[in-house]
């Protein structure tokens, strides 16, 4: 039924929005960046590396505390 009451759409509105619609078509564009995109993540991969890194050594010193002596402060 809904096919009934549509109007089909005449050939001058039909030329007429395609030639109102070119001037558009030039506002939106799409290009490539001349430089490539750089996401810097060293940031990030230096600090897990640098976290567990200190783990790593307070585990050890933990573990053989005769090889790193540790001084005590004076009072």
């Amino acid at each position: 039924m809904r096919e009934k009451m549509r109007k089909p759409i005449s050939r001058p509105a039909l030329f007429a929005t395609a030639i109102l619609s070119v001037p558009l078509a030039s506002c939106v564009s799409l290009k490539a960046p001349d430089k490539p995109i750089d996401i810097n993540l060293n940031v990030t991969i230096r600090q897990e590396v640098v976290v567990r890194l200190q783990r790593d050594v307070e585990q050890l010193i933990n573990q053989n505390p005769q090889a790193f002596p540790q001084n005590k402060p004076k009072q």
